[in-house]
């Protein structure tokens, strides 16, 4: 015990085993969604959807696992939401594209990520981000997650006239939101330790009791077999032959390479691991997601990275490696326990959710905002990812912004060249994106 304690730093970071496995244990309930989300929207595409969960499940661990020993980050990984969106209902459904070729494009766009990271050309990106953007990437998915739960726990929902306005209060699962959230700000206000989990567990049980959360039939149950999807990626890869697959592969790249480096920054600053403005650890931590992109495309799900709701595992307390083998251990068995994890609903996740929005939307206050150069573009960051839903298109409408009104301020030459290079690859991205 002591070997791993010295191994992953705990007494540096200023923790111990207890809070590393109860941050895994509580990043791990606020994500087990994404077994059941992911072969959901998956299956849209003909793809079986107990090969996707089993696959979800040991591509995620083998991601927690690498995540934790090679850049010691509590940082969880696994398959990342909207991108499994594009490929379900624009590539497959929409473009008529085989699911088969769909994860050959998958596959053939993990290996370019693997070279890009290999030569370190998205460590380059981290570390080119200026202090202020890296701030408005934190809080922006801050306010991004904080949304999410809003949303899924009924608290906000979408209208035709005002485009969004406030949930039924006259639905229990929207009261049960209400109940963990007020619970978990109580408990978080009172500096209780582990507040945000035992709010969760508090929710789970009134859920059950007033049979808002379905009573589990059974427990345990067998993993499903992934013979369909396994290895699939690479089997298929030589049916990438036309541009318009080309244009798609170039997509999974783009979307995975910002929304998954956006998120690491996003996260790492939450966890206090920036030093200088640098990530330590970093091109360590970006090997890590890219060779779980890969994995997760022989087994057969969409595009892995860095999961944005490792940020409730850090609300209480991980600051380590640790807190990731933990979550990824718990995915395991997560493949064993699926009725269980069925407990846990979306009500259950969305107090924590909000909570973690508010401790992330902290990093706002180390904005220069009485620099407007520097403002404009943070403010259309933070504000762009909770309203385009998109972590990489909020970022995008910054890093174009940043370079136009730093020269309009006189202040060009303190823009980096990778800086002016991010403002044109982003145009480009956002013109492929819409490109009808």
């Amino acid at each position: 015990m002591q070997r791993i304690a010295e191994y992953f730093h705990f007494k540096e970071n200023g923790t111990n085993f207890k809070t590393e496995m109860l941050a895994g244990l509580t990043t791990f309930v606020s994500m087990a969604y994404i077994l059941f989300v992911n072969p959901q929207v998956l299956g849209a595409s003909g793809i079986n959807q107990g090969a996707v969960f089993t696959a979800t499940a040991f591509a995620s661990a083998f991601g927690c696992f690498l995540m934790g020993i090679l850049a010691n980050y509590p940082i969880a990984i696994s398959a990342s939401l909207g991108i499994n969106a594009f490929f379900a209902y624009s590539v497959v459904i929409g473009m008529k594209v085989p699911w088969e070729t769909a994860l050959a494009g998958v596959f053939v766009a993990s290996i370019l990520f693997m070279i890009l990271t290999a030569f370190k050309l998205r460590e380059k990106v981290v570390d080119a981000i200026p202090r202020d953007l890296k701030m408005a990437i934190s809080a922006g998915i801050g306010l991004f997650i904080a949304f999410i739960g809003l949303s899924e726990g009924g608290i906000v929902q979408a209208d035709k006239s005002t485009f969004l306005t406030l949930g039924s209060l006259h639905v229990g699962s929207t009261w049960l939101t209400i109940f963990g959230l007020l619970v978990t700000l109580i408990l978080m206000s009172a500096r209780v330790p582990g507040a945000i989990f035992i709010g969760m567990i508090a929710n789970s049980i009134l859920g059950l009791v007033t049979g808002l959360i379905p009573m589990p039939h059974q427990i345990i149950s067998g993993v499903p077999s992934i013979s369909s999807t396994f290895m699939v990626g690479l089997t298929h890869a030589g049916s990438i032959n036309s541009l318009q697959l080309m244009v798609v592969v170039l997509t999974f790249l783009l979307v995975t390479f910002f929304d998954t480096t956006g998120t690491l920054v996003g996260l790492a600053e939450q966890a206090g691991l920036v030093k200088n403005n640098k990530l330590p650890r970093i091109g360590k931590a970006l090997m890590a997601d890219s060779s779980t992109m890969v994995v997760g495309s022989l087994l057969g799900t969409s595009p892995m990275g860095a999961f944005v709701e490792s940020s409730a595992g850090i609300a209480v307390g991980g600051r380590t490696g640790f807190t990731a083998i933990t979550t990824g251990v718990l995915f395991i068995f997560g493949a064993f326990f699926s009725p269980l994890l069925a407990v846990v609903t979306s009500q259950v996740t969305a107090p924590a959710l909000i909570i973690v929005g508010v401790l992330m939307a902290q990093s706002l206050k180390n904005i220069h905002w009485e620099k407007f150069e520097v403002a404009a573009p943070a403010f259309l960051i933070v504000l762009g990812m909770p309203l385009t839903y998109s972590i990489s298109d909020g970022i995008a409408l910054g890093f174009i912004t940043y370079p136009l009104t730093m020269i309009a301020a006189k202040r060009g030459k303190e823009v980096g060249a990778m800086m002016y290079g991010l403002a044109v690859v982003f145009v480009l991205f956002l013109w492929i994106l819409n490109a009808k």
